[in-house]
């Protein structure tokens, strides 16, 4: 992959215009220019070399009045199923690149390519060389948040030598992983960004100063941090703050707001703001409580160790639509960043081991959740020929497929609701152990927010269905309703078991969920450690004297068959 192809080479160009622009950038050559009509070729004494003279210059440099274009030159045999990408968002999530590229075929392996570049670089091998073509056809040019994506051919056999050196100075592949491998968060596959974003609120009147002139703040922000920064101004339309939501690395996301911080204290003195301005994170309120610790403990601690004054906002101010706390930090830029650092690494805990939680303890039990989403996205779901959901399925490690009583195929890409059928929402079957249910669902909820079906201010929120045995209903209402009363301040989901239900042909009973992707994972989880309790109380337990199980409170008898 040594070897460049130079198009949109003007017919005036020579050999000695193409070697002084090398020269002039400072990229070394290891042979003569050899010039075409349109185009020329020349070697590079390697990859690395190769790649920064495609970097540099494809597009950007100007020869004789055409902007030259620089790629990889693979012959003609050997463009068959592999394609590198480039330029790539420098912090856009996996999924989000696994599902664009499954539009075009299967993938079949998908490598990150370590670079100098802010931006990213992956090598992708496509199971067939028509969906490579295509993928080739479609992308190359493809804009993202502003990116323009350039993809080109790299030869088979070349790529194939190209094995991880990881462990020595040159430079290597980062392989992705299989689609099933890893947790959320804690995946093997390098992460563009990570899973948990910080998220912060801003006094309205400084958000200007944080944009910057036509948006130069922001972006230089973003380059010295490797961070991407969403500043939601359209959010609560006259609200006197705006929230911002830093994707990164932990250090990423520190630095990034350590900076919006000092962007803020310098536009107060410019602007004569005397009040004090306080660092506010937003944080799910599922992890709200750890973060405090067990009498304050926590929250105390790093008060102490930050020299800072942290308060969170009560539980009332919690909706269906608004999740999350405000953790209000007070103090110097200094200290309110090491608070920062440590809030967020609390928040970071409580997510991974939510995550290992669901896992479980060996082989995980396989559960079956039915997903309620909007009639009109169930194309968006399937995706063209079947692709997204079947990229969905491996990637998740789950089953997943559209109720055949809720819903007709008519074919890969038309849908149709069956006579006498609500037509405002489809019955989503997943079936698979706790982490493919996080994993399914949680792309279920993102892929409903990116293709907009739900508005700008709106938090997605679905509702699930778990079945029951009937006679462990009465255990997750509790006496009196007292346990899903409790469920239901804990998660902040609406948790219902509708009454007078008639039991299906298994003895089984629905519990309705209804909230955000967390609340609702939060929800199931609790649910299925109600009823393993009860399917331990059901097991018969040995007894020295032959004797039976004993009776307990009338829910351990044998379960019926």
């Amino acid at each position: 992959m040594n070897k460049l192809y130079i198009g949109n080479v003007s017919e005036e160009a020579s050999a000695e215009d193409l070697e002084t622009i090398f020269e002039q950038w400072k990229i070394p050559h290891s042979g003569p220019f050899l010039i075409k009509t349109g185009y020329a070729f020349v070697d590079c004494p390697d990859e690395k070399i190769a790649m920064m003279a495609i970097d540099i210059l494809s597009g950007k440099v100007e020869l004789h009045g055409k902007l030259i274009e620089v790629e990889h030159s693979v012959p003609k045999r050997q463009r068959s199923c592999k394609l590198q990408i480039r330029n790539i968002p420098p912090h856009l999530q996996w999924e989000v690149l696994d599902g664009m590229l499954a539009q075009y075929g299967t993938v079949e392996n998908c490598e990150q390519v370590n670079t100098d570049t802010d931006t990213a670089v992956v090598n992708v091998r496509y199971g067939a060389k028509d969906q490579a073509r295509q993928a080739m056809e479609k992308l190359n040019g493809f804009l993202m948040e502003n990116f323009a994506l350039k993809v080109s051919y790299i030869p088979d056999e070349t790529a194939a030598a190209a094995a991880p050196t990881l462990g020595g100075g040159k430079r290597g592949f980062v392989p992705r992983g299989p689609l099933r491998s890893g947790s959320p968060g804690l995946g093997a596959r390098p992460k563009l960004q990570s899973d948990v974003p910080l998220r912060i609120l801003v006094p309205t009147q400084f958000v200007g100063a944080i944009i910057g002139k036509e948006g130069a703040t922001i972006r230089n922000v973003t380059k010295q941090t490797h961070s991407k920064i969403d500043i939601h101004r359209k959010e609560n339309a006259g609200a006197a703050e705006k929230p911002i939501t830093v994707h990164s690395t932990p250090e990423g996301c520190s630095n990034a707001c350590r900076t919006i911080m000092e962007i803020m204290q310098k536009e107060a003195l410019d602007t004569k703001f005397t009040e004090e301005i306080p660092l506010k994170i937003l944080a799910h309120n599922n992890f709200v409580g750890r973060l405090i610790g067990k009498e304050g403990r926590n929250l105390k601690k790093i008060e102490v160790d930050t020299e800072t004054k942290i308060t969170i906002s009560p539980l009332q101010d919690l909706t269906l639509y608004n999740p999350e706390r405000t953790i209000t930090v007070k103090g110097s830029i200094e200290a309110c960043s090491r608070a920062e650092e440590e809030v967020m690494k609390k928040v970071r805990e409580s997510y991974e081991n939510d995550v290992a939680a669901m896992n479980g303890q060996g082989q995980p039990e396989s559960e079956t959740v039915h997903l309620f989403i909007p009639a009109l996205a169930v194309g968006a779901l399937i995706g063209k020929q079947g692709q997204h959901i079947k990229q969905l399925s491996r990637y998740a490690g789950a089953s997943i497929k559209i109720s055949a009583d809720e819903l007709r195929v008519v074919d890969a890409n038309q849908v149709a609701p069956p006579d006498g059928m609500d037509a405002k929402q489809r019955m989503v079957i997943i079936a698979g152990p706790p982490e493919a249910q996080f994993k399914a669902q949680g792309r279920i909820f993102g892929k409903l927010k990116e293709e907009n079906f739900f508005g700008p201010k709106e938090e997605v929120k679905l509702e699930a269905h778990i079945k029951v045995p009937s006679f462990a209903a009465g255990r997750v209402i509790g006496k009196g309703g007292k346990t899903v009363n409790e469920l239901q301040n804990l998660t902040s989901a609406e948790v219902v078991v509708p009454r007078d239900q008639t039991p299906d042909e298994n003895d089984q009973v629905i519990v309705k969920i209804t909230g955000h992707f967390y609340a609702s994972q939060l929800a199931q989880r609790k649910i299925q450690e109600i009823l393993s309790h009860v399917r331990r109380q059901q097991q018969p337990k040995p007894s020295p004297r032959g004797e039976g199980p004993p009776r307990g409170d009338g829910l351990a008898r044998p379960s019926r068959k």
